[in-house]
C-alpha cells in the first residue's frame, strides 16, 4: 500500500512554513518543504496553491491538511493577528483541491504532537510516577497541558479522544500575575506604572518580552552604577519594535547572564521562578496526569534554566499538592518546527479517525 502524505503548515505574520509529510511505518517524515515570507502574498489560498503546484510529482498528492495559524480560530474561520488575512477552511479546501483542511491555533496545535515527539524533539525535566502519554488511545492516560513563553505566554490543554486528542485553546497567559515575594510585588507595581496598566497579566513577566521587563526594572533600581545594558534597555523601551536599531534586550540579558553578569543572572533567576510558578499553577488547574510540557520560542534557548531548581522548585512548591506535581512527567519541547510537525500529526489523525475528531 502506498505511503500516505499530509500537507502541514505553520502560518505566522512574518513567515509561513509549508511541508508535505509522508507516513512510513507510523513515522512522519518531512519530504518537501518551503518557507514563505507571509507579507509577500495576498492571501493563504494563493500561497497554498503555489506550494501544491510546485511539489515534486513523485510524491503522492496529499488529500488532507492541517494549518497552524497565529491567531484565533472559530468555526473553521481564522484571522491572523499580525496580517489583514481572514481565511476559512471551506475556501482553502476549494482553492487547493484538498478533501479536508483544518485550521488550528498555532499553540493549541502542539497538543496533537505531544505523544509523538521523539528524544530529539523534547527533553525530560522531571520524570514523574504518573502515566505520561504513550498514546492517546485510552482515556486512562489523562489530560495533558502545555505552556510556552515566546513573545507572549501561550497555553493549551488536551483531552484524550478516540484516535487522537481534543485540543482546547486557552488565554491563561492573560490571568492576573500573583506575586509570591516582596521582590515580585515591587516588580509588579513598578511594571504597572511603567506600562500604564491597571492590572498585570502573567505574560507581562513570563514571556520573552517579560525577561526584558525584568532586566529593565533591575537596571532602573540601580543607582550610581553604570551597567553595560543600560543604554540598550532605554532604547528597548523607547523605540518601536520594527526600528532597524531596536535592541533585543531579552536576548542580550540571556547572553550577559551566560557570561556571568550578576544583574542579568538575577533577572534570569527571577524570570525562571515566575515561569516555574505559572507552570505549576497550570498543572494544578488542568490536573494533567498525562504530562506537562514547556514549549515556546524560549525553551531551547533556556534549557539549562528549565532543568534547574530555579524553575523546578517554584513549579513544585504548591503546598499540599506538591506530591501531585512531583508525580507528573514534565518535558520541554526543543524542536523549532514542533508546530509544523504537530500539524502533520493532526492531519494524520483526521484521516485515521475518518474525520470524526472534534
Amino acid at each position: 500500500m502506498a505511503a500516505k502524505t499530509y500537507l502541514a503548515g505553520d502560518l505566522g505574520g512574518t513567515k509561513t512554513l509549508l511541508s508535505i509529510y509522508r507516513d512510513i511505518d507510523g513515522q512522519l517524515n518531512k519530504e518537501h518543504s518551503h518557507r514563505y515570507r507571509s507579507a509577500d502574498w495576498q492571501d493563504l489560498e494563493s500561497m497554498l496553491k503555489h506550494f501544491v503546484e510546485q511539489a515534486p510529482t513523485e510524491l503522492p498528492k496529499p488529500t488532507t491538511s492541517c494549518i497552524a495559524v497565529a491567531g484565533p480560530v472559530h468555526q473553521g474561520i481564522a484571522k491572523l493577528t499580525n496580517l489583514p488575512w481572514q481565511m476559512s477552511e471551506t475556501s482553502l479546501s476549494a482553492a487547493t483541491g484538498l478533501e479536508r483542511l483544518e485550521l488550528v491555533n498555532d499553540f493549541a496545535v502542539l497538543i496533537h504532537g505531544l505523544s509523538h515527539f521523539n528524544d530529539q524533539q523534547q527533553v525530560v525535566l522531571q520524570m514523574g510516577c504518573n502515566r505520561s502519554t504513550p498514546a492517546p488511545a485510552g482515556a486512562e492516560n489523562g489530560p495533558v497541558a502545555i505552556l510556552g513563553a515566546g513573545t507572549g505566554l501561550g497555553m493549551a490543554r488536551g483531552l484524550p479522544a478516540a484516535g487522537g486528542w481534543l485540543a482546547i485553546p486557552s488565554e491563561g497567559g492573560h490571568r492576573e500575575f500573583a506575586p509570591r515575594s516582596e521582590e515580585e510585588w515591587e516588580l509588579a507595581q513598578w511594571l504597572k506604572r511603567d506600562l500604564g496598566l491597571q492590572r498585570l497579566s502573567i505574560e507581562r513577566i513570563v514571556s520573552g518580552t517579560g525577561l526584558g521587563h525584568v532586566m529593565n526594572w533591575l537596571l532602573h533600581r540601580q543607582t550610581g552604577i553604570q551597567h553595560g545594558l543600560k543604554a540598550q534597555a532605554q532604547a528597548w523601551r523607547a523605540m518601536p519594535a520594527d526600528h532597524p536599531d531596536y535592541p533585543d534586550l531579552p536576548a542580550l540579558t540571556g547572553k550577559a547572564a551566560a557570561e556571568g553578569d550578576d544583574l542579568a543572572g538575577k533577572a534570569l533567576k527571577l524570570w525562571l521562578g515566575a515561569y516555574g510558578s505559572a507552570a505549576g499553577d497550570l498543572a494544578l488547574q488542568e490536573l494533567c496526569i498525562g504530562g506537562l510540557w514547556i514549549g515556546g520560542g524560549t525553551a531551547e534557548k533556556n534549557i539549562d534554566g528549565l532543568c534547574s531548581t530555579q524553575f523546578l522548585e517554584p513549579l513544585r512548591s504548591k503546598g499540599r499538592f506538591r506530591s501531585l506535581i512531583e508525580g507528573l512527567t514534565i518535558r520541554a519541547v526543543i524542536d523549532p518546527e514542533a508546530g509544523l510537525f504537530s500539524a502533520a500529526c493532526r492531519a494524520r489523525d483526521l484521516v485515521e479517525s475518518g474525520g470524526t475528531l472534534a
